[in-house]
């Protein structure tokens, strides 16, 4: 492990203090006999946001105190699980996080999610665009838009400034770059690949878009317009491979928190991340400074940037406290919730149609990624993943096999276009 025994010290302690701090937040609160008080309980898979949605949560408490949030989160990769084994078992929270398209659609489709669509403020506080990734083919709409991510590249400023390196404009020139750290003795990438979805995620999905021609290439695909094995898929791919030989040597062994200290200690140039580690980034209170820049594309090309809805807030159908939910849920919708998200959560970008203005120095250069750059979402989340195999975890697999050498650019988009082509009918009648 790359983490020292200092930091691994503080993770515990700061673990072990969100631990005490849920259990008294557990404590249901005293009802005097005149009081009627109704206690909702909120799941999620973000588990480092704790003290924050706490937060969050204390400025709706003091404007409506009849009703008070638990927020209970679950860790990300057991959540989508638990919810639904809680769901099916009648043990579910009353509001809950919901991952965006596929996921969250299939726990409407089985009847588990409450239609919001008589909700005051739902569709006048947020655009159609940003309704549809909890929408059901219905037209249905079960959740509320509640936070967005950005991808991008995390760099060491002062190891720029050293070898006189300056931010690429290219992807020609971010291997160039590239290059230039490791021939210096720097790592250029701190990413590692022992926790498959960082490989997925955060680089793969963040590169993918600058070689597929962006939402309307992604589009192509989705409508059998393209083949998923044609060049440009291939192109992605070979990216991913150009990249392999600059992050550390020992990556397959390196878990996320490991890759994350590896740039902390100074040790790598870059990151490749989203905006959602903004406040470990400024709560580690590094001794260089560090800025983002966006996913270059090859030249000639325009560029685009990952601006993903990550989480809607939905209700579950069998709670027993609809009424107070949906006061909550109605909340969500207001310019005030919007705002207090924005500054109490750093990293996560509210989604209303007016944004507010931001505080936060870090998440402004997200936004401004999207400046002169188009934006487009995680590449498997719309239709993608709505049979077997996923394409979340099909693109995973291939990815981690092109990163290590298993597998061609080639191979990995034609057991790309072979799997989806299984069930995704588009891929079936595509244009070869």
């Amino acid at each position: 492990m790359l983490l020292s025994c200092k930091h691994s010290l503080v993770v515990q302690f700061r673990r072990i203090f969100l631990c005490l701090v849920l259990q008294i937040w557990m404590i249901p609160p005293v009802i005097h006999a005149q009081e009627q008080t109704t206690v909702l309980t909120m799941g999620s898979w973000r588990v480092d946001d704790i003290v924050q949605m706490y937060n969050f949560l204390d400025y709706f408490h003091l404007k409506f105190p009849h009703i008070r949030i638990r927020f209970d989160p679950t860790t990300p990769p057991q959540y989508d699980q638990v919810l639904s084994a809680q769901l099916q078992g009648g043990t579910a929270p009353d509001l809950m996080y919901l991952r965006s398209y596929s996921t969250s659609r299939k726990l409407y489709d089985s009847g588990f999610l409450e239609p919001l669509d008589n909700m005051p403020g739902l569709r006048t506080s947020f655009q159609a665009s940003h309704l549809q990734p909890w929408q059901g083919d219905d037209g249905s709409v079960y959740g509320v838009p509640f936070i967005a991510v950005s991808h991008g590249i995390y760099y060491n400023k002062d190891l720029f400034h050293h070898l006189n390196v300056s931010v690429p404009d290219t992807w020609e020139e971010l291997l160039l770059v590239a290059r230039t750290f490791a021939e210096s003795g720097v790592i250029p990438f701190a990413n590692a690949s022992g926790d498959a979805w960082t490989i997925n995620e955060i680089v793969m999905m963040n590169i993918l878009p600058n070689f597929i021609g962006g939402r309307e290439g992604r589009l192509a695909y989705l409508t059998g317009e393209r083949c998923l094995n044609d060049q440009n898929m291939i192109n992605a791919f070979q990216a991913l491979a150009d990249l392999s030989p600059f992050f550390p040597k020992n990556h397959a062994l390196l878990k996320y928190t490991d890759s994350l200290s590896l740039f902390f200690r100074g040790q790598a140039a870059m990151w490749m991340g989203g905006s959602w580690d903004i406040i470990l980034f400024e709560h580690e209170q590094l001794p260089f400074s560090w800025d983002i820049f966006a996913p270059p594309s090859p030249e000639g090309e325009s560029p685009t940037v990952v601006f993903h809805p990550d989480a809607g807030m939905g209700l579950n159908a069998a709670s027993e406290h609809k009424e107070a939910a949906m006061v909550f849920l109605s909340w969500l919708t207001s310019p005030e919730a919007g705002k207090l998200m924005a500054d109490l959560l750093p990293g996560f970008f509210p989604m209303h149609s007016v944004r507010p203005d931001l505080n936060n120095v870090h998440m402004q250069s997200f936004l401004d990624l999207s400046a002169d750059r188009e934006e487009d979402i995680r590449f498997v989340w719309d239709k993608l993943r709505d049979g077997e195999p996923d394409g979340y975890y099909l693109l995973e697999h291939l990815s981690l096999k092109v990163l290590n050498g298993r597998l061609t650019p080639r191979q990995a988009a034609d057991a790309l276009q072979s799997g989806l082509s299984q069930w995704f009918v588009p891929s079936q009648t595509c244009a070869h």
